[in-house]
């Protein structure tokens, strides 16, 4: 591996060992010829030994699960893990006032954990090869530790989850990020995570099935498709990756995108009373909106049929519940059961992006979803499945997709398809774009406003602003600070 030198560069900032400039560092950081051949193989011998066997099955067949005779909502035999029950919400004002729907509750805070390490100078993270039962593809790179309270504190009575220690007493050890942030509110009803970046000082010892890899490994990876987990993702973006002197680390930009991307970083730009010019245009769009969400019987909901072993709408769109009969190898336990939501169609994420004064901005969305702890939350551009379009008033279309879908190719700058959280969600895919625009769409109305990166990444440093599927797309950002040569799938991704 080529190391990072010791001796800053000419010009370099005082706080040369900064956060973000150590992370800034281990974008840039040539993992040496091989590296990523490297990677694929210790991939395809994970594949070899990982071993899981997902069946759907019928909703009442679920072993070590039940119907609610009161509710017809499906809960586990201990009372733990999560419930699947129905919600009537409610949006005076939206193009879809009110309807309801099956959700997931689950109000454990579980933590999503990066182990990071310095070696040579670069800082490296502790990725862990991991299958989830909804996974697209079966084994994907997921954080160090990514758990619910009931599975660290065993409640399935299965095996210890590796490294949560790192986590759970973090005062050896230095914490980069540490935030509980949501979940997709259209599916979780009010789910936090807690997010943690801790960078360890000690010797860390690698089991099978980890492996340490640079932020720009990991970014190039990102790059393709079903790789890279939501887990994983959700955690990286939660790194303090702004702050002066960027640009001395980072180096010379190839083009004028990435020089106005690494200026958005930079944050020098941004004068103190535009954040606080934000926060106020949220805590307004949070007062001014009326929403309103109440749990319901599942059985009761208007429009949705349980029938053939799952819960579906009455349209054939959006989403269903159903179950799946799940057998593997190397996991905490070895065989299980559970419902899944089930999204009938693949989704669109999108950040329009647009350079003001050189620097880069991103045109946020100011959006409400039932689940959400605080009403509003920060989106992208557009987050939507096309397919649900038709079952809704034209209204319903987001004001921005034509830009998005009808945009040249020589325009987008990221394109790759994501999984969503394998644990609860049945081969959910979404495409992440990143799309360059030289138009002021943000003219459009009050629910949209360009913001920095720096701008966002200091919004997502707080719990309940920058929802999940925004933090997943600003990782995906901040691989393009660095741009890397073309990646190429191996025969082990095939």
């Amino acid at each position: 591996m080529t190391t990072w030198p010791r001796t800053p560069r000419a010009g370099a900032p005082a706080s040369y060992d900064a956060p973000h400039l150590r992370i800034a560092r281990s974008v840039v950081a040539d993992p040496g010829t091989g590296g990523a051949a490297r990677f694929h193989r210790w991939l395809a011998a994970q594949r070899e030994h990982a071993d899981m066997r997902v069946r759907q099955v019928p909703l009442e067949d679920l072993a070590g699960w039940r119907t609610d005779p009161a509710t017809g909502n499906l809960v586990h035999e201990t009372g733990r893990f999560y419930s699947v029950e129905g919600l009537d919400a409610h949006l005076p004002g939206a193009p879809v006032e009110r309807w309801q729907q099956p959700i997931i509750n689950q109000p454990e805070v579980g933590i999503l954990g990066i182990l990071v390490k310095e070696f040579d100078c670069v800082l490296h993270c502790l990725m862990q090869a991991k299958i989830e039962p909804g996974n697209h593809n079966g084994l994907q790179l997921s954080p160090t530790v990514q758990a619910t309270r009931s599975n660290y504190t065993r409640v399935h009575r299965g095996a210890e989850v590796p490294y949560l220690r790192h986590f759970r007493d973090t005062s050896r050890h230095r914490v980069l990020a540490d935030v509980r942030q949501s979940e997709q509110g259209a599916w979780f009803f009010r789910k936090r995570n807690r997010n943690m970046v801790v960078q360890a000082t000690e010797d860390i010892e690698t089991r099978p099935g980890f492996i340490w890899l640079t932020l720009r490994q990991l970014h190039e990876l990102l790059r393709l498709d079903d790789l890279v987990n939501m887990d994983a993702r959700s955690v990286l973006a939660c790194l303090p990756f702004t702050g002066p002197g960027l640009p001395h680390v980072l180096g010379a930009p190839g083009d004028d995108f990435t020089a106005a991307l690494v200026r958005s970083c930079d944050g020098r730009a941004d004068a103190p009373e535009e954040l606080a010019g934000v926060l106020h245009w949220i805590t307004e769009a949070r007062t001014r909106r009326e929403a309103a969400a109440e749990r319901v019987p599942l059985r009761a909901l208007a429009g949705w049929r349980r029938e053939d072993g799952r819960i579906a709408h009455e349209s054939g769109r959006f989403f269903r519940v159903s179950g799946v009969d799940v057998t593997a190898v190397g996991r905490e336990v070895g065989a299980w059961a559970q419902p899944m939501i089930e999204p009938r169609g693949q989704g669109v994420i999108a950040f329009l992006a647009r350079r003001i004064d050189g620097v880069l901005h991103l045109l946020v969305h100011a959006a409400t979803e039932p689940g959400y702890v605080d009403v509003v939350e920060l989106a992208p551009t557009v987050q939507c499945t096309p397919d649900s379009l038709a079952a809704l008033p034209a209204g319903a279309r987001p004001p921005h997709l034509d830009a998005v879908l009808n945009a040249d190719p020589e325009r987008i700058r990221f394109d790759a398809v994501h999984s969503e959280e394998g644990g609860r969600f049945y081969h959910a895919r979404n495409r992440y774009l990143i799309v360059e625009t030289d138009e002021d769409h943000g003219a459009a109305g009050p629910d949209h406003r360009w913001l920095t990166v720096s701008q966002l990444v200091a919004l997502v440093r707080h719990s309940h602003y920058v929802n999940v599927q925004a933090r997943c797309l600003l990782a995906c950002l901040h691989g393009l600070t660095a741009r890397p040569g073309p990646v190429q799938p191996s025969a082990a991704l095939s």
